[in-house]
């Protein structure tokens, strides 16, 4: 999908910061469009064409000038910019400011005290002219250019909140886009509304025609193939193609024999006989069941389901007359964790099936109309689209199936096992009116069997984990804590109804440090 250029938007430059892609779903949240550009190469844009710019944070030193590639006509910009921890200092420097090393490093909370007004922090404080604020920088301002003012400090960061509103340029040492900050939204806002001047123009409502006039631009009268899994992202993309371009879609589900129980049957009665879309099933179960023996590395299980599932895309492609484009249901944080999708420092978490990856002997142009969208922004789009609740409303399933959710090797007993575990702690989910509360939950099978008593008989049998974890965009995530009964409940059911099951442990590890699926 191109990116939208004649929509006014505010431009985020990424010096790699991890919570880059939060700062765009909160400028978006509240109504205003935001895009991500790498500072690597920076273009300026036309001017017409920004309500601001905001610096993110990053790993980097500013004083570390050969590894910083920022274009510095972008501060010659007549529109507002806020620079937020890295980007504090940036403009700090720029304007003949002093950032060093701090000899007390800040992370985690800190108490933010008020000196002067600002129009970017109006109704941000609390009666105690005092707010706390999540702090992540090694470095500190040490002094600020003689144009500007200090706002407001810490204890160990003299320069917290600076401006010089004759420029418009403003710097914040702290990250007002995590949900740690307090009122941080109503600093984002200040600055989109009172300081920008933004006019809201970013809704999926609006968004809907937007995207399905552009899919019909790119794939004009030719045939487009979607890559159909039944989750919540390729149905959107297969609803959203199917009114773009209509019977010029045919949509292929492949089934890997690594689905939820039942799954299979779900999607072709959902799609086929509910949505009439021109669904193809194909069983390709063995296929991929026969080149993951014995493989027990997670990347090369991605990498051989990924590949495979390409090459059936392909052989049925060829059966196909003229088609031209493959659809796919990527999506930003898809992109983000599997490269740095705008050339910053961002590290690789791990390769997505749906990412990169085609063979360059494929013919076949993709069509990702989803690539710049948030999770929470794909399931509205849905609703646009007039798809069920009950199909917007899934948990997140990762591309690689239930391969990811079982380390280790792989065989058709433990498929089974999986599938039960999982299929037994959704449904307790949704009895208990807990699932839609849940961004993703599942049960996943270990790789080590333990000793257990059942009777008057030892067990010898694999250890269950669930999951079960709470989010906003799956950037970061957060364990749902259940109550003790609940657990009790499901764990019983597990056992008592799975044979090879003896064991269900829950894992509390939030994200980060740990990432939501198992591998």
């Amino acid at each position: 999908m191109k990116r939208p250029t004649k929509i006014k938007k505010i431009l985020i430059v990424d010096f790699g910061s991890q919570f880059t892609q939060l700062i765009a779903r909160r400028i978006r949240e509240l109504g205003v469009f935001s895009e991500i550009i790498s500072h690597k190469g920076l273009k300026i844009v036309n001017q017409n064409e920004l309500y601001g710019v905001i610096f993110s944070g990053g790993p980097l030193n500013v004083y570390q000038d050969k590894k910083i590639e920022l274009n510095k006509k972008i501060f010659n910009l007549e529109c507002p910019i806020l620079g937020i921890c890295f980007g504090h200092q940036m403009i700090s420097k720029y304007y003949g400011g002093k950032v060093k090393s701090s000899k007390t490093r800040e992370f985690g909370f800190a108490r933010i005290k008020k000196i002067k007004n600002s129009p970017l922090t109006q109704n941000f404080f609390n009666k105690k002219n005092t707010n706390d604020v999540w702090m992540s920088h090694a470095d500190h301002v040490t002094k600020i250019p003689k144009t500007f003012k200090k706002i407001a400090s810490t204890k160990d960061s003299k320069f917290t909140i600076i401006e010089n509103i004759k420029l418009k340029r403003f710097g914040v040492q702290f990250h007002p886009e995590v949900t740690h900050t307090i009122k941080g939204n109503t600093l984002l806002k200040n600055f989109l509304f009172k300081i920008c001047k933004a006019k809201r123009n970013w809704s999926l409502k609006h968004q809907k025609n937007t995207l399905i006039n552009r899919v019909k631009n790119q794939i004009g009268k030719e045939k487009v193939i979607c890559a159909l899994s039944g989750g919540v992202d390729s149905s959107v993309v297969a609803q959203l193609l199917n009114k773009s371009v209509g019977k010029q879609l045919k949509c292929i589900f492949v089934n890997t024999g690594l689905l939820r129980k039942n799954e299979e049957k779900q999607v072709v009665d959902t799609f086929k006989k509910k949505l009439k879309i021109n669904l193809i099933y194909v069983n390709a179960e063995k296929q991929f069941l026969g080149r993951l023996k014995n493989i027990s590395d997670p990347e090369k299980k991605r990498k051989i389901i990924g590949n495979l599932f390409i090459k059936i895309f392909e052989r049925y492609a060829k059966k196909i007359k003229n088609v031209k484009f493959l659809a796919q249901g990527t999506l930003y944080p898809d992109l983000i964790e599997s490269k740095s999708v705008t050339g910053s420092q961002t590290s690789k978490i791990k390769s997505h099936h749906n990412v990169g990856g085609l063979p360059k002997k494929m013919k076949l142009k993709l069509v990702e109309p989803l690539r710049l969208l948030f999770k929470d922004e794909v399931r509205k789009l849905g609703l646009e689209l007039k798809l069920s609740k009950q199909i917007i409303s899934r948990h997140p399933f990762p591309g690689p199936g239930l391969a990811i959710r079982m380390p280790g090797i792989i065989t058709k007993e433990k498929i089974k096992i999986l599938k039960e575990a999982d299929n037994y702690f959704i449904s307790e989910l949704k009895q208990e009116n807990l699932y839609d509360k849940i961004w993703q939950a599942y049960a996943a099978l270990l790789p080590v069997k333990t000793v257990g008593v059942m009777g008057d008989n030892r067990t010898y049998e694999y250890i269950c984990l669930l999951r079960a974890i709470t989010s906003s965009d799956g950037m970061t995530a957060d364990y749902f804590d259940f109550s003790k009964k609940f657990m009790q409940k499901v764990s019983n059911k597990i056992i008592n109804n799975i044979q090879g099951i003896n064991r269900v442990v829950y894992d509390v590890t939030s994200k980060p440090p740990s990432t939501i699926e198992l591998e």
